[in-house]
């Protein structure tokens, strides 16, 4: 049944508290085995891989998952895997079995049972729409052979346009704004960004649940310009940094900072009166953005999504408040 044929409004079959997963490593400390326990988790949303256009031109897997700890006993995997955009400008015609059978064969080298469904993540376009589509159609076919189903990340600003051909969509609630000078509102999530795709909801013509974030970004600007998100820079640092207002220090030595989230070896340079702002959204406001979405469209927080399930993350909000963004 294509996503146009569906009833409005939908919601998605067999809900439970959900946690994102999107490090490189598979490993939980105690933090992390506590909040799965405290919060009845029963699915994560595991990142296997990454698709990228590689050096020769070439479409290739990139930064996967490896498997230090066992999944934790009665929860479910969703292996996801992350689709850079410009990858669907290229040839895609024999992708989807070659993912469906990586994803397969590493379910059965790291002993991962019980998977019956794919997640595809991808920050699709008007121009990428068709290439995309056809590669979902696809996926669909070949999950079929194997008794799984397909869901995809939905973007607030993919709202507006064709539902995928998928069993059910995520929206995310994350990343809402933009990173381009210090001065505007927080890019993570703030309702003033959210509310012009509010009256896609209701009628999205999909089945969905949503995603929302716990996590907060370091910032780096010179003067307004935006130039780079840090990875948990140790801001307390006093000969690199000084703390300047509740949100923002400055840099005062400069320093090369190795870019663990880059595929190759770089590095971010810091260079003296550059300025590192810290963001993340406030609890309440996530609650009363998780609420507006209930009244627009119930059902949607049947299922609900916490991007991610990290140490640092976990410890911005309290059990109190995580428990609010999980209630239906």
């Amino acid at each position: 049944m294509i996503a146009s044929c569906r009833r409005m409004g939908e919601t998605v079959a067999e809900p439970k508290p959900a946690v994102y997963y999107w490090r490189t490593s598979f490993t939980l400390d105690s933090v992390e085995h506590t909040f799965l326990e405290r919060h009845n988790v029963g699915k994560i949303y595991l990142r296997y891989f990454d698709v990228v256009i590689g050096d020769n031109g070439k479409l290739r897997p990139n930064a996967t998952i490896s498997f230090d700890d066992p999944i934790p006993a009665g929860i479910e995997v969703i292996p996801t895997i992350f689709i850079v955009n410009n990858c669907l400008e290229h040839s895609i015609d024999s992708l989807a079995p070659l993912l469906v059978q990586r994803v397969l064969q590493m379910n059965e080298t790291h002993d991962i049972a019980g998977v019956r469904e794919l997640q595809i993540d991808c920050d699709w376009t008007a121009k990428t729409q068709a290439a995309y589509f056809q590669l979902l159609q696809q996926l669909k076919q070949q999950l079929q052979q194997h008794g799984m189903k397909l869901s995809a990340t939905i973007r607030l600003h993919q709202l507006a346009m064709e539902a995928p051909p998928v069993d059910y969509g995520v929206l995310m609630m994350y990343n809402t704004g933009e990173l381009k000078n210090s001065k505007q509102r927080n890019p993570i999530l703030d309702k003033r960004d959210v509310e012009p795709y509010m009256k896609y909801v209701a009628g999205y013509q999909l089945p969905l649940c949503a995603a929302y974030p716990n996590f907060g970004w370091q910032l780096l600007y010179t003067g307004d310009k935006f130039r780079d998100i840090l990875y948990s820079e140790d801001l307390s640092d006093s000969t690199l940094y000084r703390k300047v207002a509740n949100d923002k220090y400055l840099i005062i030595s400069s320093i090369d900072l190795p870019n663990y989230l880059s595929s190759n070896s770089s590095y971010t340079y810091l260079n003296a009166g550059d300025s590192v702002l810290v963001v993340k959204p406030e609890a309440n406001s996530i609650v009363e953005i998780h609420d507006a979405l209930s009244r627009e469209r119930p059902g949607i927080n049947d299922q609900v999504i916490i991007y991610s399930l990290n140490n640092s993350s976990i410890n911005n909000y309290s059990p109190q408040d995580y428990e609010k963004i999980y209630r239906p």
